[in-house]
Parts: structure tokens; sequence; C-alpha cells
């Protein structure tokens, strides 16, 4: 496992680089790291200025060969946003290194997550968090999609939605208690009762029964948190319940239900 001393050289090494390379106009510490958070096990995301009129692709190319090179470095993924490009790679030890590389015009802090390093940086409109109405949305899809999925015998696909459910209902929680709500940053500090009760969300086999009761829990944690939204949650209780109802069979079975959306 990398130690501290080796995360700290990556760092100086990369922001001399970025001191040295003239198409660099700017460099910032992003994430956990910035304002000088973080922990050991904290990883490394610096973010980058590319001066006017060059192109952004060309100087990660570069960059990515010389960090391949310098220090063994195994590409894992781009993520693309707005101007900006974001590539992530792990170096020896399990270090993982995010550079990202925007167009001077547009760099600066999109939260506040920012320690501009050197350089300028623009003022930049902060990238709202969802709202607990767009979790329930998203909730609401998740437990529709497993009881599909439970109906149709897909039962990982089943697992999968099942969690999903839970996370978004974990998420709203997050939101209420004024805690971050994105990858699961904040659950962690919820208090024992909300995450006590949806700790039975999580699926212990792939038996019917057994995927049915993951999702009740799943949706009560769903209910349970709506209650905030007034009359848009309410409206979502009685469909959600719905979802857990016994009668569900085949077509033609003159029962309610479908195994089809």
């Amino acid at each position: 496992m990398f130690t501290v001393e080796q995360r700290e050289h990556v760092h100086d090494r990369l922001v001399a680089m970025a001191r040295d390379d003239g198409r660099v106009t700017a460099a910032a510490v992003v994430g956990s790291r910035a304002g000088g958070g973080g922990d050991r096990w904290s990883d490394l995301d610096l973010t980058f200025a590319v001066a006017a009129g060059v192109p952004v692709a060309d100087v990660l190319s570069d960059w990515t060969r010389a960090i391949e090179r310098e220090f063994e470095a195994a590409r894992l993924f781009d993520l693309p946003f707005r101007s900006s490009i974001y590539r992530v790679f792990m170096l020896p030890g399990n270090l993982q290194l995010d550079v990202s590389f925007t167009p001077a015009a547009e760099f600066g802090a999109l939260g506040p997550q920012f320690t501009l390093l050197f350089g300028d940086a623009v003022e930049r409109t902060p990238i709202p968090p969802a709202s607990a109405e767009h979790l329930l949305g998203l909730g609401v899809h998740h437990a529709v999609r497993a009881r599909f999925c439970i109906e149709r015998g897909r039962t990982w696909q089943a697992e999968y939605w099942i969690r999903s459910a839970r996370d978004e209902a974990l998420a709203m929680a997050c939101l209420r208690h004024g805690l971050p709500a994105a990858h699961a940053r904040g659950v962690d500090q919820l208090p024992a009762d909300v995450t006590a009760a949806l700790r039975d969300a999580l699926v212990r086999s792939f038996d019917r029964e057994e995927l049915l009761r993951a999702l009740g829990c799943a949706i009560g944690g769903l209910i349970r948190e709506s209650a905030a939204l007034g009359e848009r949650g309410a409206r979502m209780a009685g469909p959600l319940r719905e979802l857990l109802a016994a009668d569900w069979g085949q077509p033609g079975e003159g029962r309610s239900g479908s195994t089809r959306p």
C-alpha cells in the first residue's frame, strides 16, 4: 500500500511538471485533500488549466505518456465533463491519481473542495447537489425494476435494483441530515437508527421470498424519507406499497399485475 510520503512525492512532481509546461497556466488540488483535508487513504486529485488555443486532448496525451513512464501508472478510465477531461490512473501501491485538464477560460471551482496552487481561476457556478425529489424519483424507478426482475426470475438483476433503491433512500437521508449524499460520502455519519432500518435491505440470498423481503425494506426506507417531501412524497407511497402486493401473477391468470412493465 502506498505511503503518505509516496503520495506527496507524486503530488510535488506533478505540480513541478505543470509549472514547467508552458501550456499549463494554473493548477489546483480538488477532492478530499483540498484545503488540507483527506487522510492516510485519500487519493491524489489534481486539476490543471490549459492555455487558450492549445487542445486539451494534446496536453492530456503528453501527460499520460509521462505519467505512465515515470510512475509506472496504469490508465483506468476517462470522465469527460463539460469542457474538462478527467483521466484516472492507478499507481504502484494502489495510489489512485486523478488528473483533469480544462481550458483556462473555464478553469475554476465547481464546489468547495478546490485549492488553487498557482495561476488564476475564474468564478464558476457551483454544481448543485441532487435534490431529494430527484433521488426519490430514481428510487421509485429502481424499486419498480427490482419487482419486475423478481417476477422474471432475473435474480442478479433484481439484487442490483434493490441495492440501488436502498442507496437512493440512504442518499435522501444524507440530504435530510445535512450530509454529503453523492457516492455514499455521508452515510457513515448518519444516525444509527437510520442506517439500522435499511440494513435489512441487504439481500442475503437469491430466493424469491428473500428478494421480496429485502425490496420491502428498501421501499420502507424510500417511504420514510419521502415523508419530508409533503404531497409529492405521499403520492409515491401508494405505488411503492403496491410493488409488494402478493397477488402478482402471469398474464392471463386472472390475477392483478403482470410480469411486464
